[in-house]
């Protein structure tokens, strides 16, 4: 009887270890973008990703934006060796990229409407959401080119550093704020995987 107990108790506890451990690789929703959800903008960022002032070397001119996708950090060229430089969120893995584009538009609580390939991908988002606090888009937008990426804003901002986005470049509201009013519509904006050498 013994014997028999032992052998029960180990199915059992082998059947919850392959439970847990499929469990584990079974893949998890997409939150990246959460429509509706208002910003919690008592979220304190990590120093790393506040905005701030730094030394950066580059050949770039004065007003160049500069994203390091690797380090998270989006960089305003300011000349002399200077740049602001901000915190973002950046493409999870698939959905990173690299290029040279310009800002082809501003918009201040700008609508979204989420591309085909995002909404098969997360079939729950909305076809159109109105611009506002609940807004994926945040209070900015600065859109990249003719492509559908975008410099913006965020009701995530606990995101900030992280990788989850669908290849746009997010950032908290009031830095996404700071640096739409310090560029204008034209501004070169070069996104790397690595560091300038």
């Amino acid at each position: 009887m013994t014997k028999f107990r032992h052998l029960i108790w180990t199915m059992i506890a082998a059947a919850a270890l392959v439970l847990s451990v499929s469990e584990s690789y079974a893949q998890k929703p997409d939150v990246g973008d959460q429509p509706g959800l208002l910003a919690d903008d008592s979220v304190e960022l990590d120093p790393e990703y506040q905005r701030t002032a730094v030394l950066y070397r580059t050949t770039e001119a004065p007003g160049t934006i500069i994203i390091q996708t690797a380090e998270r950090h989006l960089y305003l060229i300011q000349g002399n060796g200077r740049a602001l430089r901000y915190g973002i969120g950046v493409g999870r893995e698939g959905f990173q990229w690299q290029g040279l584009l310009n800002i082809t538009r501003k918009a201040e609580w700008p609508d979204w409407t989420p591309p085909p390939e995002m909404i098969a991908r997360q079939p729950y988002l909305p076809r159109f959401m109105a611009g506002g606090p609940g807004n994926p888009l945040g209070a900015r937008a600065m859109y990249l080119g003719t492509t559908v990426y975008r410099i913006h804003g965020t009701n995530r901002p606990d995101t900030i550093g992280t990788a989850v986005s669908s290849g746009c470049f997010r950032l908290v509201n009031a830095d996404v704020s700071d640096l739409y009013e310090r560029i204008p519509v034209g501004t070169k904006v070069i996104v790397r995987q690595k560091p300038e050498l």
